[in-house]
């Protein structure tokens, strides 16, 4: 007898507590489903399932071979619909969730181009700094940055972005510039405050030695683009992810402090629901995610000409002091 419908059977009459349930669920009758039964059992050469007038029960040999003719099963079954969706037309409304800032300045014009690509598939895009439940906001996939929590979702690592001090000419003229990272104690600073936790200052000497700063920060905001506009108008020195810096940095209107140091990199990941199938609108949006943000990503900008500070730039009110800590990096 055909040993897959004899599998599937048997996962169907434990699942279903009968064999005339399986016999439903493969279209056989009761007692062709029965025989379908007792011939895989002869192929394995063990009884899988105790019966009984009331019910089914597995043997010790049924329930390891259930565990694995069931997931046997699944992977049948996600690669059938994989392959349907090769074929299929990406169609139907694609839900995103993206930090603010990232998604502003990146996700723009490639979701557009997307979209003409696939002019059945809609974007509903939410851009907001914090975790969203994918499975209980119904999102199909969300961007994020830094390192992730364990958890049953999927991650696709897209590429990596890393933390940067940035100022001002402007300010930096006023107030000094730091040559080491110490010296950042007597400067006005704007750090980024986040949903789960707010990053220490990090700074790797080009021997491998870190410096992890606790700072105090005149200015803590949770979106980035605030540190960036903050930053701009000659506050003080802004630290976060170089994709929100590299624009102005290109034209010169911010200047990278401590440029001999490095500071941690965060990969950028793009993070599905549990199931491990994908389907063809979330994987063909992965796919162009992973090419538009593979190295070098579009926030390595050359350097642009030298341009004179910003007259929007403001006077810094007055500077604080900081303190140092050995406490670990955390992820912005």
């Amino acid at each position: 007898m055909d040993r897959f419908l004899g599998l599937s059977v048997f996962v169907a009459a434990i699942e279903g507590g009968s064999i005339a349930a399986a016999g439903r669920r493969c279209g056989l009758s009761a007692v062709m489903a029965g025989r379908y039964l007792s011939a895989l059992e002869a192929d394995v050469g063990a009884r899988l399932v105790e019966r009984s007038t009331r019910r089914l029960s597995l043997t010790d040999a049924g329930q390891a071979y259930f565990a694995r003719g069931k997931r046997i099963l699944e992977e049948l079954q996600e690669a059938d619909d994989e392959a349907a969706d090769l074929q299929a037309t990406p169609r139907g409304a694609l839900r995103i969730a993206a930090p603010i800032t990232f998604g502003a300045m990146y996700l723009g014009p490639l979701t557009a181009a997307y979209m003409q690509e696939f002019p059945q598939v809609d974007v509903i895009l939410h851009l907001q700094d914090r975790f969203v439940d994918l499975v209980e906001e119904g999102m199909d996939l969300a961007i994020r940055i830094g390192r992730l929590p364990d958890s049953d979702l999927v991650a696709r690592t897209l590429g990596e972005c890393r933390l940067m001090a940035c100022a001002s000419p402007g300010y930096l003229a006023r107030a000094g510039t730091p040559r080491k990272p110490d010296d950042l104690s007597s400067q006005t600073l704007v750090g980024y405050l986040g949903a789960v936790t707010t990053t220490p200052w990090t700074f790797i000497d080009s021997k491998g030695r870190s410096t992890v700063l606790d700072l105090h920060c005149r200015l803590s905001a949770n979106n980035a683009q605030v540190m960036l506009e903050v930053a701009l108008a000659g506050f003080g020195i802004a630290y976060g992810p170089d994709f929100v810096f590299a624009e102005a940095l290109s034209r010169r209107e911010l200047v990278q402090v401590l440029p001999r140091y490095s500071s941690p990199s965060l990969p950028v990941h793009a993070v599905t629901p549990t199931a491990r199938h994908v389907n063809a609108k979330t994987r063909l949006y992965i796919e162009r995610l992973r090419t538009a943000f593979a190295a070098p990503a579009p926030w390595n900008y050359p350097a642009a000409p030298a341009q004179p500070p910003r007259g929007r730039e403001r006077p810094v009110q007055r500077r604080t002091k900081a303190r140092s800590s050995p406490s670990p990096a955390k992820d912005l």
